[in-house]
């Protein structure tokens, strides 16, 4: 089963970039728009990554920690434009792989999706 790479981002300019620049180093990218949707979606798929822009308005601690929980074998990578978001530190801390700047650098994501890939 191909393994992808979700993408929740609200703006959905960025998402499109996002999913653009995942599809150019050949990543299955598929963009939601919000966490229905990612729960559906990971409800009937595998999933590699997901990526989530940490400050979507409905994402706090026990969201981030019941996705994790719920699907153990995602990898979370929360995006944000602020360097500290003290409201999701537990998140952050536990639950989250890693944390990028947005925009997001591509080498920087691709560092990490590496770093996952050699995990699995």
């Amino acid at each position: 089963m191909r393994k992808e790479i979700v993408v929740l981002d609200t703006d959905d300019k960025h998402c499109l970039e996002l999913c653009a620049m995942l599809g150019e180093k050949h990543y299955h990218a598929i963009p939601v728009s919000s966490l229905d949707s990612l729960e559906k979606y990971l409800q009937k798929n595998t999933c590699l990554a997901v990526m989530v822009d940490i400050e979507h308005a409905a994402i706090d601690n026990s969201t981030i920690r019941n996705l994790s929980i719920n699907y153990p074998g995602v990898y979370f990578l929360g995006m944000s434009k602020q360097h500290y978001n003290p409201t999701l530190r537990e998140a952050i801390c536990y639950h989250i792989y890693v944390c990028l700047n947005k925009p997001v650098d591509p080498d920087e994501l691709f560092y990490w999706i590496k770093s996952i890939n050699e995990e699995e």
